[in-house]
């Protein structure tokens, strides 16, 4: 097996415990007209759709919402974004095409802050030493999450064909900052993560 970037170095596959975090695959983010949707959005979503099997009763969703208000340099942030300054239970922020899994009773954090690393996810991974990451958007909540549970000690396996990025290019960018991370931070495949002679 072969890392995602081609190198000699292998990225092997979590191990039975580990705990599938599926970052922010809301509305928000999925689809026009939201001037935050990802154009790789249905990627990201297929990706997963994979993955989850394999990770029943270990997976943790999260969601992105708006401050109610906005502090700090979130002010000018968001005098650039007013159209998310919505309650977090506008149709906006719902996790989109996944109902079955949030219907299954997997635990869903939802946070004001890009990384959704914290005592609350920490919690509803169980503690879990090894993280796997999908969602969106990779240049964004994705990548932030992972560097934050990275400096937390935990492995981090980001799954490349499971994310989606605010540009094809900007998904690519920051696989390659995270790769930087090994081996706290991997970036790995749908493939890899289900590689059955290993898990």
């Amino acid at each position: 097996m072969t890392a995602p970037d081609g190198g000699a170095a292998p990225v092997l596959p979590p191990g039975p415990d580990a705990a599938l975090i599926v970052i922010d695959m809301q509305d928000v983010f999925a689809r026009p007209p939201s001037p935050w949707a990802s154009p790789d959005y249905p990627t990201a979503l297929a990706g997963t759709r994979r993955l989850l099997p394999a990770f029943a009763g270990r997976t943790v969703l999260t969601r992105y919402v708006a401050p109610t208000v906005p502090d700090g340099a979130w002010r000018a942030y968001f005098d650039q974004w007013p159209f998310a300054l919505v309650p977090e239970d506008d149709p906006l922020y719902e996790i989109t095409d996944l109902a079955d899994v949030v219907a299954s009773g997997a635990p869903a954090i939802t946070r004001t802050t890009f990384g959704k690393w914290g005592p609350e996810l920490d919690a509803a991974t169980r503690g879990a030493g090894e993280l796997v990451l999908a969602g969106v958007a990779t240049d964004c909540c994705v990548i932030s999450t992972a560097l934050a549970a990275a400096d937390a000690g935990r492995r981090v396996l980001v799954v490349a064909d499971a994310c989606a990025g605010s540009t094809a290019e900007n998904h690519e960018r920051a696989l390659a900052i995270m790769r930087l991370y090994a081996p706290l931070v991997e970036v790995t495949t749908v493939a890899e993560v289900l590689a059955t002679d290993q898990r």
